[in-house]
């Protein structure tokens, strides 16, 4: 009697068997078996693997049925998008390219000289690389909205890692042909990715890691910054804030210049306040847009007035008037130097990728159309290979002019045109006009444009959704603030490898039980009503099962089994006497996996356990369902005679209908 509380326990939380068994039954058909596909020719089954991986989109289908006349016109306008786009072209368009043209120009005039600083660069070259690249990539880019120039993080990025092989205040020409020499090759990185479709590799860095890495390279170089906004003279070269803190307390006393440190004040205050009124009212937009301009006008006006630069403010004091030189033939093509370049360049592309990728998708999302990504990769690689032999150095997609060009209206690439042209007028007649601009205000102007890479609320969401993507995006913040640019970007990377690697091979797998009154079985965790079924254990496996998962899977479900055996002998349930594995998750199978299968059969009989394997309809969720390819691979290991064919299922409640009158029996 001491037992019944128990038994009648188990009663209540295990379904009816006679139930299970009656209900719906003309539901289950049990003529219907696992169907096996017939033999695919090898050749094809290569051919549609590679193109799925390589050409998902299929590029050339527009090339289908066409002449060759017109072949060709088609190919021409694939390489360069202006062709196609620019018929339709009218004066509608050019107004709104016109507005967002001007508007962004006064944006990046400031933003590239304190850029160019950034990667220990003179200031001419960051209103260089607004000039050639823009110009390229709106003959050959496929985003209406992405605007074209140098970039915060990646100017840092060029200016930590060629700094560590040349120094370039001692050998200013050397670190400058590294420099372009790096912006080839991460022109050729890119290029490379997009002609032979390998953009796919980009995405292995997690949207947490380069969440995390933004906002450590944000704060570094807003603290890089601080040499500038606080006029100090000696500041240390080291990026991680504890060397930078020590460089700015330490020369509190003697280095800081209260006239410098006034200007900045008073402009980043502007410039932030700027920020405030376009992001309350969407209309005034424009505002935040030429706050910078403004800025360095009435700066350059103030010192040039008051003569502050004879009282210790720092100037730009010159940049050098003219168009781009050639660089051509500055570019280290032999050489420790070439493999230096190479390595840099490899780098700084693929960052330089995945920020104009991320804002490319983002506006194409807002504005519902197509962005080839492939090729935007050959776009962004092409105006940096041309880029690098006129004097450029990397440019990519700013997240800050984008959003400015696409508030202000722009309607295709030809604002990246307007944009040229202006720095084209500016190189050529204005470059004088900021000889007296203060440094403390290009500083200003670099910490309120960097502000926004730090999205706190994009943390706070991955924290909320997955712990693990939270400690890449963590990982990746502490990497670059307490070490460096590299060492952020080297742990984003591992992290997200390390990532995959879980995943891949840590598969979860589940229980399913029956929801009372139905045919349907779901997982017990998720949906707590559900019921074992008395004698019989299904398990489900929520992967593919390939070498490197494949044992796990197997002990994970011998696991299952014990607990599950333990659990219903203290409850006084009938013990297992099947297990049905639900395959329809699976999407792939390889020999590993399919040797593991044979080992957990063997194992199941020691045990005296039947196991059932089987695969819902393909009609239920093609896209989602594996059966063909498994069934396939399960057939030519001859695994399914070792199990038996009447073994193998449809569905769970097919098994589970085909079972329980042998269950019914035995108990």
């Amino acid at each position: 009697m001491a037992g019944l509380p128990k038994k009648e326990e188990a009663d209540t939380k295990e379904i009816d068997m006679s139930s299970i068994s009656s209900s719906k039954r003309h539901n289950q058909n049990p003529d219907y078996k696992v169907g096996v596909p017939s033999k695919q020719n090898l050749f094809k089954e290569f051919t549609y693997t590679v193109k799925e991986t390589f050409f998902a989109d299929d590029p050339l289908r527009h090339f289908k049925d066409q002449t060759k006349s017109r072949k060709l016109i088609l190919g021409v306008q694939t390489v360069f998008p202006i062709l196609q786009w620019g018929r339709g072209y009218n004066l509608n368009k050019f107004q709104g390219d016109l507005i967002s043209g001007l508007t962004i120009a006064s944006l990046c005039i400031p933003q590239d000289i304190g850029y160019s600083k950034l990667a220990n660069l003179d200031p001419q070259y960051g209103l260089y690389s607004s000039l050639v690249p823009p110009l390229i990539y709106a003959c050959m880019g496929s985003s209406r909205d992405i605007a074209i120039g140098p970039v915060a993080v990646v100017s840092l990025l060029l200016g930590t890692l060629i700094q560590n092989e040349i120094d370039p205040t001692e050998n200013p020409v050397e670190y400058r042909r590294l420099t372009f020499t790096a912006t080839f090759f991460a022109g050729i990185t890119q290029m490379t990715l997009g002609f032979f479709r390998l953009g796919f590799l980009i995405d292995f860095l997690s949207h947490a890691a380069i969440v995390g890495f933004m906002g450590g390279a944000a704060i570094t170089i807003a603290l890089q910054q601080l040499k500038g906004f606080l006029g100090i003279n000696k500041f240390t070269k080291k990026s991680d804030i504890i060397s930078v803190l020590c460089s700015v307390f330490g020369s509190m006393h003697h280095g800081w210049n209260w006239q410098t440190l006034l200007i900045g004040a008073v402009f980043l205050a502007f410039l932030l306040f700027a920020k405030f009124i376009g992001k309350k009212n969407k209309k005034l937009f424009w505002v935040p847009a030429i706050a910078p301009l403004v800025s360095v006008i009435l700066s350059t006006f103030f010192v040039f007035v008051t003569h502050a630069d004879k009282k210790g403010v720092a100037i730009v004091n010159h940049i050098d008037k003219g168009l781009n030189p050639s660089s051509a033939h500055q570019l280290y093509l032999t050489g420790d130097n070439l493999l230096r370049g190479f390595k840099i360049g490899a780098v700084a592309g693929m960052i330089a990728l995945t920020e104009a990728t991320a804002i490319g998708r983002t506006f194409a999302a807002m504005k519902d159309y197509q962005l080839d990504g492939n090729k935007e990769m050959v776009a962004l690689g092409a105006m940096n290979v041309v880029g690098s032999m006129t004097s450029c150095y990397v440019a990519t997609g700013s997240f800050s002019r984008s959003a400015v060009n696409y508030m202000a209206g722009c309607q295709t690439a030809v604002s990246n045109i307007v944009m040229s042209f202006i720095v084209f007028l500016t190189l050529l007649f204005m470059t004088p006009l900021f000889k007296y601009t203060p440094n403390a205000i290009l500083a200003s102007i670099i910490i309120s444009a960097v502000i926004n890479l730090i999205d706190y609320e994009a943390a706070i969401l991955i924290w909320k959704i997955d712990k693990f993507d939270f400690v890449a995006c963590i990982g990746a913040f502490f990497g670059v603030i307490f070490g460096s640019v590299e060492i952020g970007l080297l742990i984003a990377v591992v992290i997200s490898f390390a990532k995959i690697l879980l995943q891949v091979t840590r598969p979860r797998t589940a229980l399913l039980g029956n929801l009372p009154g139905t045919m349907i079985y779901r997982n017990i965790q998720q949906y707590p009503e559900a019921k074992n079924v008395p004698g019989i254990l299904i398990v489900r496996v929520d992967s593919a099962i390939y070498f490197s998962n494949s044992n796990y899977i197997k002990e994970r479900i011998l696991r299952w089994l014990v607990d599950e055996e333990e659990k219903r002998i203290k409850l006084y349930r009938p013990r297992i006497q099947f297990l049905i594995v639900e395959m329809s998750p699976v999407t792939d199978i390889d020999t590993s996996g399919i040797h593991a299968l044979e080992e957990l059969h063997k194992s199941l009989q020691k045990r005296n356990v039947q196991v059932h394997w089987f695969l819902q309809d393909l009609k239920t969720l093609a896209l989602a369902n594996p059966g063909p390819v498994v069934i396939e691979k399960l057939h030519a290991s001859q695994f399914s005679t070792t199990i038996g064919e009447e073994n193998m299922y449809l569905t769970v409640a097919h098994a589970v209908h085909s079972c329980l009158p042998r269950v019914v029996e035995e108990a």
